[in-house]
């Protein structure tokens, strides 16, 4: 994992604060990628969606590679889509699950009018999948819900699927299934520049680190702490419903540091000058779009939209990172590109 090297450069940007008030007015706003080919272009001797659905619990019991455990792609419609596709009037949409707060990932620019439009690298996804599926890019509810509701929001039918930088790993792979990986990210140490901590290491003895409930910076940090490769002082009980709240608590001199995805505290130091990554990212992850344990097609029509959206180089992938992630990220996105996917085999 290369180290993400901040630029100062930031353009129509007020600061933290602003990004805070905007976030607050966008709550009651908020709630009112090779393989092609289709499912029923398949030989004869397939394997069921059942079978396959089976494959991928087994995998996620016994998995060392999560963001491998995933179906083919296939622009067929199956049941999960047919019944999206037949919301009556304006409730056919795509119910999606975001962040409003992550800069340049899911956000409302307070500089962007009235509005308060959701913008970002995963808001052009979802509307890549909406478009896709529905003919519309902006046939898109959006629901913004905090860290730790992901996966319940989606075993609870309240969004179709989340589009949130999710981690894909193998606790996750036991309640939802995911997409083929989208971006390739590693947790890292965000903490102030005059800060003595160093990055995920010693010099985190006796300071408190903030991180969001239910992301995977806690549960790497709780492992670590137990196992004895973090230091046993280190006091990692601040956690909060959205991570951006850490940079909040950061300003405050609540906490001494934060552990969130590099590309997301590369987005808060843009947003906060007086702040820095420390030291290299000390995980790999992959996010990836998250749906029910049962929506095959969803799946496999997720992903097949990923497949296109990682070829297309005129408005895909490679067009939403410069856009939205350049500026606060490293120019060359090859080091936030996930690799080729790979699906669950038919025997």
């Amino acid at each position: 994992m290369h180290a993400r090297h901040l630029r100062a450069r930031l353009k129509g940007w007020g600061g933290v604060g602003a990004m805070a008030a905007a976030c607050a007015l966008a709550l009651v706003f908020a709630l009112a990628l090779t393989c092609t080919g289709s499912v029923a272009s398949q030989p004869a001797g397939a394997r069921t969606t059942q079978a396959l659905t089976a494959d991928a619990a087994r995998a996620a019991d016994d998995c060392e590679a999560p963001e491998k455990q995933t179906l083919a792609p296939s622009r067929a419609d199956g049941p999960t889509i047919a019944a999206i596709k037949a919301r009556p009037g304006e409730k056919r949409k795509l119910i999606v699950g975001v962040d409003q707060n992550s800069y340049r990932w899911g956000y409302r620019d307070p500089n962007g009018g009235e509005s308060g439009r959701l913008e970002g690298f995963d808001i052009d996804l979802v509307h890549r999948i909406a478009e896709d599926i529905l003919g519309d890019p902006d046939a898109v509810q959006f629901k913004a819900i905090p860290t730790d509701q992901r996966i319940p929001a989606i075993q609870d039918g309240r969004v179709d699927l989340v589009v949130r930088t999710m981690t894909i790993n193998c606790s996750r792979l036991k309640d939802v299934a995911f997409s083929a990986p989208y971006f390739r990210t590693g947790q890292q140490v965000l903490a102030p520049k005059s800060s003595p901590v160093e990055g995920y290491d010693e010099t985190l003895a006796n300071r408190k680190v903030c991180t969001a409930k239910g992301s995977t910076a806690y549960a790497k940090l709780e492992e670590d702490r137990r196992n004895g490769d973090l230091p046993a002082s280190t006091d990692i009980s601040t956690t909060v419903p959205n991570q951006l709240d850490c940079l909040v608590r950061l300003q405050l001199g609540e906490v001494d540091a934060v552990v969130n995805d590099g590309a997301l505290a590369a987005s808060q130091a843009a947003q906060d000058p007086t702040v820095e990554l420390k030291g290299e990212a000390f995980t790999t992850e992959y996010y990836g779009v998250a749906m029910k344990k049962d929506a095959d097609d969803l799946v496999r029509r997720v992903n097949q939209v990923l497949v296109d959206f990682r070829q297309d180089t005129a408005t895909g992938w490679e067009a939403s990172y410069t856009k939205w992630l350049s500026a606060t990220m490293d120019d060359d996105p090859s080091a936030s590109r996930p690799p080729t996917p790979e699906y669950l085999r038919r025997s």
